[in-house]
């Protein structure tokens, strides 16, 4: 069901020569960019009516209108099921109390007697968040990003989700019952490019956003490609990842379930097992048959998502080697299942999220550890962070310095102006002291 890849025996590779030995899930944002273009600039140039053809066309519905009226969005909380209720408000709860501790505070550096450097953050004034809606719907993702965004102190969020045919053109219930929970009332029936386009340029019924963020399909990487630059993006998410760095202590019961927990999100869907036990591989390959056999989504999503190039059972001599090819991997979700594995995710470089031990898989941090679920993908946590307060503040510094603080560092930026052949810079200097520069 599970492919193997036997790195045991010869010294591993260094840096891309390890990482092209690893599974990995074919991805091409570039491709897709040259079909959601013409998607893009529709938008641009139609606005409001170009969603509605869209949402036509792809989501089989006609739109009356892309705002989801208020009512909506009550009418779908006060028919929540109880306990699906419940257990929002706890994940909103757990997520408030990560996040309110990310929260940064202005701070001032003296550099010299008379002269200072501010930093003080700043939220983004406004930005659309994106909640997939596709192969399965996640009230957990408007959680994941309207959470951080709030604790940034961002005024204006504006929330969109693909528009179901089933709900009369509506996002999902459970979708917009989650943004009532959360206070957020302005929601777009809108899905992959179009809505990222809407918020981009801005139509009849939504204002133009400053920046962008949300998990989604390839639609929604490439259209977050094209605006780069136009808006701030959180970055290009891919299929989701599971990898699993485990010694022969490990339950293959438990690696197996957790590896089935993200191949269920998509055929894409990458998991890995990387561990120096063959007894273990053995245990857990004969462990993922059962297991798929008895859940949903077998033939459309996971047994696609085992079967893929994406996902292996990589054999490696110990966990030393274990940790140099997730580090190399840099998975989204890296699970570490070893003896004393606290002391081993500490030495872990890239990674998304890591967890810890047996009893932190990641579905506990999909949901409910208080800890944010949109990671970097496709090896990216190598130079990238996952979603968080951080995400939506602007750190800008405030120059702060005396005549008397200028005069004693003048002579060092005439000189070095004059060595990078840039004299204005000098003279900007200089006219502040008559052209005569204090120490030259």
């Amino acid at each position: 069901m599970i492919s193997r890849i036997d790195l045991r025996g010869d010294a591993l590779p260094e840096g891309p020569a390890l990482r092209d030995l690893l599974p990995r899930a074919d991805f091409d944002v570039s491709a897709a960019l040259e079909k959601v273009r013409p998607i893009c600039e529709a938008v641009h140039h139609r606005g409001d009516a170009a969603l509605i053809d869209f949402a036509e066309r792809f989501d089989g519905v006609r739109l009356e209108s892309v705002r989801v009226p208020a009512r909506a969005l009550t009418d779908a909380l006060e028919r929540l099921d109880p306990d699906v209720r419940a257990a929002l408000e706890e994940s909103i709860r757990r997520a408030r109390t990560v996040h309110r501790e990310q929260r940064r505070t202005t701070r001032t550096v003296q550099v010299v007697p008379g002269g200072s450097v501010t930093e003080k953050w700043v939220p983004v004034d406004r930005v659309g968040l994106y909640a997939p809606g596709g192969r399965s719907v996640y009230p957990s993702s408007v959680i994941m990003n309207v959470v951080p965004a709030q604790e940034a102190g961002v005024e204006s969020i504006a929330l969109a989700s693909p528009a179901q045919a089933e709900f009369g053109g509506l996002p999902h219930p459970t979708i917009l019952a989650a943004c009532a929970l959360l206070g957020v009332d302005e929601v777009y029936a809108a899905g992959g490019a179009t809505a990222v386009a809407m918020f981009a340029h801005g139509t009849e019924s939504c204002p133009p956003a400053n920046m962008v963020t949300g998990p989604g399909n390839i639609w929604v990487a490439a259209a977050k490609r094209y605006y780069a630059g136009r808006i701030g993006i959180d970055a290009e998410a891919g299929p989701t990842e599971i990898a699993i760095l485990a010694d022969g202590g490990a339950d293959p019961v438990h690696v197996a379930s957790d590896l089935i927990s993200q191949a269920e999100h998509d055929p894409l869907a990458a998991a890995v097992l990387v561990t120096d036990s063959a007894e273990l591989a053995d245990a857990v390959a004969k462990e993922l048959e059962p297991q798929v056999a008895a859940t949903k989504h077998v033939e459309d999503r996971i047994v696609p998502a085992l079967h893929g190039r994406q996902s292996a059972i990589v054999l490696v001599d110990g966990v030393e080697e274990g940790l140099r090819v997730v580090d190399a991997y840099g998975a989204e979700h890296l699970e570490i299942q070893t003896a004393d594995a606290g002391a081993v995710a500490d030495r872990v470089r890239n990674a998304g999220a890591i967890f810890v031990g047996p009893w932190s898989p990641v579905s506990l941090g999909d949901y409910a550890a208080g800890s944010n679920h949109v990671l970097p993908t496709g090896g990216c946590a190598c130079h990238s962070s996952g979603l968080s307060v951080q995400s939506f503040l602007r750190g800008i510094h405030i120059v702060d310095y005396t005549r008397e603080a200028l005069a004693d560092v003048a002579h060092h930026v005439v000189t070095l102006a004059e060595a990078e052949d840039l004299p204005a810079h000098g003279a900007a200097i200089k006219a502040r002291f008559g052209w005569k520069v204090p120490g030259k």
